[in-house]
C-alpha cells in the first residue's frame, strides 16, 4: 500500500497562523531568481556578452521549468512525494544561488535558472493542493497571502539585489544573496509545518491528469497570459528605465513599486471578493486595471511613471491569487483540485515564459519597447472576453462531472 496524508477539517482549523508561515516561507523563496536579474542586466551583459535575447533566456528558461514540472506532477507527484519534493525544491534553489555567487558566464548563469526553475517548480506545483487541504474553508485568502509572499519576495530581491551588488562590488553577489532564504524555507518547513496522518491509498491507482479537458486548457491559457505581463515587467521594466537615463536602484525600485502593489492586490482582493463564487466580476475588474497601467506605460512613460507601474502590479497581483482560486473553485476535491491547478501552472507557465521572449524579439527587431507593451495591451484586451465563459454554475459541466 502506498500512502498520502490527509488532514481533516478540525485539523485543518487548527493549522493557524503557523500553516501560514510556512506557506509564506515558501512563497518569498520563488521569485527572487527571476527578479534580482533586471535592475543588473545591464551590469551581466557587459560582463558576459549576452544579448537581449540570451538575457531574456534568465527568466524564460525558469518560467518554462515551472510549466514543464507541473505538467509532469500528476506521475512524478506520487513517486517524489510532497515533502520530499518542497525538500528538493529548496535545495535546488539554494544551490543555484551559491552557484551564482561563484559563476562569471553567461552559460553558466543560465544553467543556475534551468537549476533555480526546476526547484521552483517543484514546490510551486504542489503548493496550491497544500493550501486546499490545509484551509478547506479559507482557500481565496490563504492563496492571497501565499501570492502576496511570493510577490514579496520577487520584488525585494529586485530592490535589494542592486544595492548588495554595489555594497560588495559583484553583481554575483546580488543574484546570489538569496541563499539565505532557501536555508530559512528549508528550517521552516522541516520544524513548522502542520503534521498530517498518513492515510492509505490503493497501489496502481491510475494517472489522473487534464490532457483531455478543454476546460482545463482554457484556465491553462488564461493563467498564462493573465500573468504574462508579470514576466515581461521582470525582465524588461528595468532594462527599459536604464535606457531611459535611470540607475539601476532607481530601475530596480520600479519592480519593488509594482511588488508593493502586487501585494496590496493579493492580500485585498481575495478578501473583498470571497462573498461571492462569481469571480468573472472581480477578474474583469483587475484586467482593466492592467490595461490603464499599459496604456499609460505606452502613451507616457516618464510622466506619472510610478502611476502606471502600480497599476500594473495592482492589476497582476490581483490577476494571479484570482485565477488560481478561480481554478481550484472548479473541483471540490483537494487532490483532484491540485492536479487541475498543477495542469494549469504547468500550461500556462510555459505560455508565461514565452512571453517575455516574444517581447524581447519586439524589442531587438523594432529598436523600442513600445511594441511590447502594446503586445500586452492587446493580450488583456482578449483575456476580458474569455473572463467571461468562467459561470460557476457550468463549472461540474465543464469539468465532466
Amino acid at each position: 500500500m502506498s500512502r498520502s496524508i490527509a488532514m481533516p477539517a478540525d485539523d485543518a482549523a487548527r493549522t493557524g497562523w503557523i500553516g501560514l508561515l510556512v506557506i509564506v516561507a515558501l512563497g518569498i523563496n520563488l521569485r527572487p531568481i527571476l527578479t534580482s536579474i533586471g535592475p543588473l542586466l545591464t551590469d551581466i551583459r557587459d560582463a558576459t556578452g549576452l544579448g537581449f535575447q540570451g538575457a531574456s533566456m534568465l527568466t524564460v528558461l525558469p518560467v518554462l521549468c515551472m510549466g514543464l514540472f507541473a505538467l509532469a506532477l500528476p506521475w512524478v507527484g506520487p513517486r517524489l512525494g510532497e515533502s520530499r519534493g518542497v525538500v528538493a525544491g529548496l535545495l535546488a534553489i539554494g544551490a543555484a544561488c551559491f552557484w551564482r555567487l561563484l559563476l562569471d558566464s553567461g552559460f553558466a548563469l543560465i544553467a543556475s535558472a534551468v537549476l533555480a526553475g526546476t526547484g521552483v517548480a517543484i514546490i510551486q506545483a504542489f503548493v496550491p493542493g497544500v493550501i486546499k487541504r490545509w484551509f478547506p474553508h479559507k482557500v481565496p485568502s490563504a492563496m492571497g497571502l501565499y501570492s502576496a509572499s511570493l510577490m514579496a519576495g520577487g520584488g525585494s530581491a529586485a530592490v535589494l539585489a542592486p544595492v548588495v551588488s554595489e555594497h560588495f562590488h559583484r553583481w554575483q553577489d546580488g543574484l546570489g544573496a538569496w541563499l539565505l532564504l532557501a536555508v530559512l524555507g528549508l528550517l521552516l518547513w522541516a520544524v513548522a509545518r502542520p503534521r498530517e496522518t498518513p492515510v492509505a491509498t490503493p497501489p496502481r491507482q491510475a494517472v489522473q491528469h487534464y490532457f483531455g479537458s478543454r476546460r482545463a486548457w482554457l484556465l491553462a491559457l488564461y493563467f498564462g497570459v493573465i500573468n504574462g505581463g508579470y514576466t515581461s515587467m521582470v525582465a524588461w521594466l528595468p532594462v527599459y528605465y536604464r535606457q531611459l537615463g535611470w540607475s539601476a536602484q532607481a530601475s530596480g525600485g520600479l519592480i519593488g513599486l509594482m511588488t508593493i502593489f502586487q501585494v496590496i492586490a493579493a492580500l485585498t482582493i481575495p478578501v473583498l471578493s470571497r462573498g461571492s463564487q462569481d469571480r468573472r466580476g472581480w477578474l474583469s475588474l483587475c484586467l482593466l486595471v492592467q490595461l490603464a497601467g499599459f496604456a499609460g506605460l505606452i502613451a507616457s512613460p516618464l510622466h506619472l511613471s510610478g502611476l502606471w507601474v502600480a497599476l500594473i502590479g495592482y492589476g497582476l497581483g490581483s490577476c494571479f491569487a484570482l485565477s488560481l482560486t478561480l481554478t481550484l473553485d472548479h473541483l471540490p476535491d483537494p487532490g483532484a483540485a491540485g492536479r487541475l491547478a498543477a495542469f494549469v501552472q504547468g500550461i500556462g507557465f510555459i505560455v508565461t515564459g514565452i512571453i517575455p521572449y516574444v517581447t524581447g524579439a519586439l524589442r531587438d527587431s523594432t529598436g523600442s519597447f513600445q511594441a511590447s507593451w502594446i503586445l500586452l495591451a492587446v493580450s488583456v484586451v482578449a483575456m476580458l472576453g474569455v473572463t467571461l465563459r468562467f459561470s460557476p454554475k457550468g463549472y461540474a459541466r465543464a469539468m465532466g462531472q
